[in-house]
């Protein structure tokens, strides 16, 4: 039995979606562990695009198991949202399929509203939320106001923690002249979802620690990137979960110990959404044109990704606060038919060079960045499937960047769908079966 975990190593956005997706095959259940519908996971199969929010990209696999663990924050409107398209695209969805633990935080209404609130209170210093509510929600738990998933098992416990909740928030509403909410109308809504979410809510730990114990192997999604981390990323420019390999057993109840390998999914370039510093940031035509090339685009929002050069010294940070066994590199297209890319190897700062990733944002906004120069590949990565095929130039850039982050990849992604991608065997040897992995015929 072998129990991988996979997550993003740079801002989000790396192509988690897609691995879990092609890597699902050789697990039993699929369990994301942390984050909220705010995380979109886009996976195209067959030609056509599925985006995902809340639900493990393991869904669109026949028999499998998805957890959602209680680190998330779940909105119930925008989970039903959720199952209710994938019906409609043949996905079935019930038979146990998905599971949520009664321990995870919900949403409640009142949620966006706080966060509008302290997003337009930070001015020209905005986090770049999506206001989805995540934020507060995560800030409620903390704070022990939070409403559980368990909760709407007894709809008298969740009345008397609506209007417990709103004698606070509402008074801190009039503050800034927004109208009270209505708690007898929070509660019709969400006593309305209790018998709808009832079938799915269980006690997670227990869920994956029996079925760990009867040999099941366990995929764990991770949602965001590690430099978005609360602890480990760029604060206070981050999101409001532990996106780190340590989230995995707060957020799912296990110990860590049930973590056999991790694999690290990067881009080969980078990007970043929202605010935040962004030292290898391309401003510039360059930036665009990967923009464009990458549709560096949000998956849930629909806003614009911020594009630059690979950042080595941000991958091999991510790297070592997680230990990470092998990389998945993503999207080397985008960089293809440029006479040269860039690889970031250290920062300037102050007169000093920085050799390894300092979080602090005032360190980064002023950082400039080290670069190495190396010649493009003007041949197509696109949707290649042996890596004996790849151009000489990409190689060296390949190899380049495993010395720098000081760890291997063991899988390129050259396209969208499940089949543009290239395993190299020799490196996935002991962290994933491949030989189950549903790819066309390799050439």
């Amino acid at each position: 039995m072998a129990n991988l975990l996979v997550l993003g190593t740079q801002w989000g956005d790396e192509g988690k979606g897609k691995i879990v997706d092609l890597l699902t095959p050789a697990f039993d259940i699929v369990a994301r562990y942390q984050g909220g519908h705010n995380a979109g996971h886009t996976v195209w199969v067959n030609g056509k695009k599925v985006v995902l929010h809340l639900i493990p990209s393991g869904i669109l696999h026949p028999g499998k198991t998805c957890v959602i663990g209680n680190g998330l924050v779940v909105s119930p409107g925008a989970l039903f949202r959720e199952i209710e398209d994938l019906e409609a695209r043949g996905v079935a969805v019930d038979g146990g399929r998905i599971v949520i633990s009664r321990n995870a935080h919900l949403i409640m209404p009142y949620h966006p509203v706080m966060e509008k609130i302290s997003e337009e209170g930070r001015g020209e210093k905005k986090i770049g939320t999506t206001c989805r509510g995540i934020g507060p929600a995560y800030e409620d738990k903390a704070a022990r106001w939070g409403v559980r998933a368990g909760d709407l098992l007894d709809l008298s416990v969740l009345r008397e923690k609506i209007r417990e909740n709103l004698e606070v928030k509402n008074r801190l509403f009039a503050v800034y002249g927004i109208a009270p909410l209505d708690a007898g109308k929070i509660y019709e809504e969400y006593a309305g979802y209790a018998s709808r979410m009832a079938p799915y809510i269980r006690d997670i730990s227990l869920f994956l620690n029996e079925e760990m114990k009867e040999g099941k192997r366990v995929l764990f999604e991770g949602a965001q990137g590690v430099l978005l981390d609360l602890d480990h990323g760029t604060y206070p420019f981050v999101t409001s979960s532990s996106s780190t390999a340590g989230g995995v057993c707060t957020g799912l109840g296990i110990g860590p110990k049930s973590i056999h390998s991790i694999l690290g999914i990067t881009k080969a370039y980078t990007t970043r959404v929202g605010s935040g510093p962004f030292p290898t940031e391309l401003a510039d035509e360059k930036g665009k044109k990967l923009a464009a090339r990458g549709d560096e685009f949000g998956a849930t929002t629909g806003r614009p990704r911020r594009c630059g050069w690979f950042d080595a010294l941000a991958v091999r940070y991510a790297c070592r606060v997680n230990g990470i066994d092998r990389i998945a590199l993503t999207k080397p297209d985008v960089l293809e038919e440029m006479d040269e890319v860039r690889i970031c190897t250290a920062y300037s700062y102050k007169g000093e060079v920085l050799k390894s990733f300092p979080a602090e944002p005032w360190v980064l906004e002023k950082a400039v960045p080290v670069y190495k120069t190396m010649p493009g590949w003007r041949d197509s990565v696109h949707r290649a499937r042996e890596y004996a095929s790849l151009p000489a130039a990409f190689k060296d850039y390949v190899r380049e960047i495993e010395d720098l982050i000081e760890t291997r990849v063991g899988l390129v992604s050259t396209g969208v769908e499940r089949d543009d991608t290239i395993l190299i065997e020799s490196e996935l040897t002991g962290l994933i079966d491949t030989s189950s992995l549903k790819l066309g015929e390799r050439k």
